[in-house]
């Protein structure tokens, strides 16, 4: 059997750039920083009732394609979650809205949504729920150019709300592509992060940050990636994980949690399989679609991360979903 070799010399790793820039709006500051808080996920919940608010949350880059049938797979038949969130980029123009609204109407109702362009993200809670919503607001921040004639603009789309006495911020957003971008996704999330998050810091209880981040893998070709990948390996490569450098450089996310990256990164594949990428770019595979949350008040909510995995059975775009399932209790209710 032959091995892999030492992957620490099979990647090498480099530092992006030798200015550091300043850290993103509360995301980091100027003392060491640990990085993003990796967690993993209790397999054991099916949305009981020991928690106060169970959240299922989604994000996928849809390649400019819809199928009813890629959004009701999407969705999954277990619907005893609170709280739906989904975030969607690459979205198409026509029929995404309604086709979802049709999907959850057997348990859920929509309560708010909001878009930029190609960039969508839309909140579903429990039939009746209405009367526990005190406050929804629908924000957005572009970063870039206008989109070109496709309108993939790249940015940010928000929805916070303020859902049975739990203040939350959800951000659906679309970074800058290409491996060597580093600084420019970070400085286009301290944009956003300014703009749609800088007012209520104090008054929030929860925010999730979900899409397609597009960091990728550092001083990685694609060959020994894909072996890795192909031998059930790929969390070798966690370390080399752009945007777990970043954080913890102390560029991105001070605060933030994430689930273990078990699964098999989610771009590129070959639209209508589980095969990674073999046109002529030949992409190196990539964890570029992310969900980070963070708590702003330990002492008196407790975050349980249930899930947090790619669903691989979806076939109709070159990035695969990702979701997790988050649940929330109250400490001292």
């Amino acid at each position: 059997m032959q091995t892999m070799g030492n992957t620490n010399s099979m990647f090498g790793l480099k530092r992006f750039s030798k200015n550091k820039q300043t850290p993103i709006g509360s995301f980091a500051n100027n003392s060491s920083h640990d990085g993003i808080k990796t967690i993993e996920a209790v397999k054991s919940c099916s949305f009981s009732r020991k928690a106060d608010l169970c959240i299922r949350i989604i994000t996928w880059n849809m390649n400019g394609k819809v199928s009813y049938e890629d959004l009701v797979e999407l969705l999954g038949k277990d619907r005893k979650f609170d709280l739906l969130v989904v975030g969607l980029q690459e979205a198409p123009k026509e029929n995404v809205a309604q086709f979802l609204e049709t999907a959850t109407s057997p348990t859920h109702v929509l309560l708010g949504k909001a878009k930029l362009q190609s960039i969508h993200l839309y909140l579903f809670g429990p039939k009746n729920s209405h009367a526990l919503v005190k406050e929804l607001k629908a924000e957005r921040h572009s970063v870039g150019g206008c989109g070109g004639l496709i309108g993939r603009k790249k940015g940010a789309v928000a929805i916070r709300i303020n859902y049975d006495d739990i203040k939350m911020v959800f951000i659906s957003c679309h970074l800058s592509a290409h491996a060597k971008k580093v600084d420019q996704r970070n400085t286009e999330l301290r944009h956003i992060a300014n703009s749609l998050l800088s007012r209520d810091k104090r008054t929030r209880d929860l925010t999730v940050w979900l899409g397609d981040l597009n960091y990728r893998i550092q001083d990685a070709s694609n060959r020994p990636v894909r072996s890795l990948i192909h031998n059930h390996l790929q969390s070798v490569l966690v370390s080399k994980d752009q945007l777990l450098q970043e954080a913890e450089r102390g560029e991105i996310f001070k605060g933030y949690s994430e689930g273990t990256l078990g699964f098999k990164p989610t771009y590129k594949y070959n639209v209508g399989s589980n095969d990674y990428d073999t046109s002529h770019k030949v992409r190196v595979p990539a964890w570029t679609d992310r969900i980070l949350f963070k708590i702003q008040d330990t002492d008196n909510i407790q975050a349980t991360l249930h899930s947090y995995d790619s669903i691989d059975q979806i076939y109709g775009s070159d990035h695969k979903p990702v979701k997790a399932d988050l649940c929330l209790k109250w400490v001292n209710n």
